[in-house]
């Protein structure tokens, strides 16, 4: 598995990482579907041990995955992979808790203790808050931040992250917060990262970037064939292009001509394809999996071979149309 530098911290992680989000398994929140469906805890320590297996040493969770059950799953692979093997990082801010509002900065304290715990781990490799919402004026972004460098002076955590679905309200805080990394959704439909000024300033002063939702919760993969059925406690309920037909099928067919343009890729085509793209001109990047068991911990160990610069822009061409 090739590895890259992660920006200022100096870390050296899988260009393939790990995220943990789908094992957390269903979950609701005020009636709201933020989990996934059909995941068993075994399924997820298989992915979790092969992935290791394969090089993949970062793995990324958040405290409101399955309400604390994907760190807790982390957890309990101390006793099959050495803690000091993994780059850990976990993130807080989707539980406001007893408050009416994210980022209380006592509860941020209250979560970070609970991470720990469920981690069972002194300290955590990085620390994001997981959005960029603070509140009317920003009224709660200082106590946030103030607690995040008291995690550092603690040791509770080696580095601060930010992330948001919005690469522009990244750049909006990123000054303010100055995390080691960024974690923004990007993939070749969704491009706002490369529309906003966030690759300039990740560039400019040497951070580690994270992309979170790199094949779309998977259906830029092409492997659907009509308009999924998603049980209540699956985030993907929520996700348009899953009840767009005409989505689907283009996908199938960006698929077909990905496949075609590179058969020596074989059934990793479109994988590579998707993944190469995103990567491309990202010398600090790694993309965040949502490896859910053993296959697919198998496939993501073959992935993250480089693309030429006429292969992505043609790969990023058939999302454009």
């Amino acid at each position: 598995m090739k590895k890259v530098i992660l920006g200022r911290t100096e870390e050296s992680v899988s260009i393939i990482s790990l995220g943990a989000w789908s094992h957390g398994k269903q979950n609701t929140d005020d009636g709201a579907s933020v989990g996934w469906s059909n995941q068993s805890d075994q399924d997820s320590k298989d992915a979790l041990l092969q992935s290791f297996s394969l090089g993949i040493n970062h793995w990324d969770t958040a405290d409101v995955y399955g309400d604390g059950h994907s760190e807790k799953i982390i957890g309990s692979m101390w006793n099959e992979i050495s803690r000091n093997n993994i780059f850990l990082a976990t993130k807080v801010g989707w539980d406001k808790g007893p408050n009416k509002y994210w980022y209380n900065s006592d509860y941020i304290r209250t979560k970070m203790e609970q991470s720990l715990k469920n981690l069972k781990t002194d300290c955590v490799d990085l620390y994001y808050l997981h959005h960029c919402n603070f509140g009317k004026k920003d009224q709660f972004l200082e106590g946030a931040i103030e607690q995040l460098l008291r995690f550092k002076e603690e040791g509770k955590t080696r580095f601060i992250g930010l992330s948001d679905w919005s690469a522009n309200r990244i750049m909006k805080y990123i000054d303010i917060v100055d995390p080691d990394v960024v974690q923004p959704l990007y993939n070749v439909y969704d491009i706002e990262y490369k529309t906003s000024r966030l690759k300039d300033h990740i560039t400019k002063n040497n951070l580690g970037v994270c992309f979170f939702s790199p094949i779309k919760h998977g259906i830029l993969t092409g492997k659907y064939n009509s308009i999924p059925d998603f049980p209540k406690g699956d985030f993907r309920r929520s996700v348009k292009e899953f009840k767009d037909i005409e989505f689907i099928k283009k996908m199938k067919e960006n698929k077909k001509k990905i496949e075609s343009r590179f058969p020596n890729l074989g059934e990793d085509a479109i994988m590579q394809s998707l993944l190469g793209a995103v990567l491309f001109d990202n010398p600090t990047a790694c993309v965040l999996l949502g490896q859910r068991n053993k296959m697919q911990a198998e496939i993501a160990g073959r992935l993250g071979k480089p693309i030429t610069k006429e292969d992505c822009l043609w790969i990023l061409s058939l999302y454009r149309n």
